[in-house]
């Protein structure tokens, strides 16, 4: 779908102004325990994440220690993540393949990190932009609601919206854009009560103007 770039250029420019630094939530100290972290994120939120990742990490801190961890030890620290075991099985195998293919190093690229076990686009692109430094675009669902509602996309499949984005988002821009939507997302653009009247983009944005 056509979008202006001065649509484009008030909206990067409004998100730098209110969120002029920032950064992913989670908290990490290895590109390792981002890609896990980011794993036990799904469906789930950051700071439940960071809570249980202290204890993880301080009883399993690299890909080797959590590979031997027992099944069942890793389900009973981070249950209150939900899902616990299918991320457990995840994280475990996912610890396995980095030390059987990549000598316990998370790769630097896309197509070696979607094979990994758990690790999908969003999870890759979290990890290569946050731990790595390059541009990405990370479609959450923040970023995948408030991407329809500002009329960039209107493609419900997050791979599709990503893509969308990469095209009439200017790349320098990617990163800082992924999390100042999440930014927003929280702070205004909530999923079930978006605050439309204290929106800065409510101007320029379809949904918001239906809402008045």
């Amino acid at each position: 779908m056509a979008v202006s770039s001065l649509k484009i250029k008030t909206i990067l420019e409004t998100l730098r102004d209110r969120y002029p630094v920032v950064k992913t939530q989670l908290e990490h100290e290895t590109p390792f325990q981002l890609l896990i972290a980011t794993i036990l994120s799904a469906q789930c939120t950051d700071n439940q994440v960071n809570k249980v990742s202290k204890t993880l990490f301080h009883a399993y801190p690299d890909s080797n220690a959590l590979a031997h961890a027992p099944l069942s030890q890793i389900k009973k620290i981070i249950y209150s993540t939900g899902f616990y075991n299918n991320k457990a099985k995840n994280i475990k195998a996912c610890a396995m393949a980095l030390i059987r293919e990549y000598e316990g190093v998370v790769p630097k690229d896309m197509n070696k990190l979607v094979k990994l076990p758990g690790v999908g686009r969003k999870t890759a692109n979290v990890v290569l932009s946050a731990a790595f430094g390059q541009d990405t675009i990370v479609v959450d669902t923040h970023v995948l609601r408030i991407s329809n509602r500002l009329g960039l996309t209107d493609k419900k499949d997050p791979v599709k919206v990503e893509f969308e984005l990469m095209e009439i988002i200017p790349r320098r821009y990617w990163s800082y854009l992924s999390l100042q939507l999440i930014y927003f997302g929280r702070d205004i653009c909530d999923a079930k009560k978006p605050r439309c009247l204290e929106c800065p983009l409510l101007k320029i944005c379809p949904s918001g103007k239906k809402s008045r």
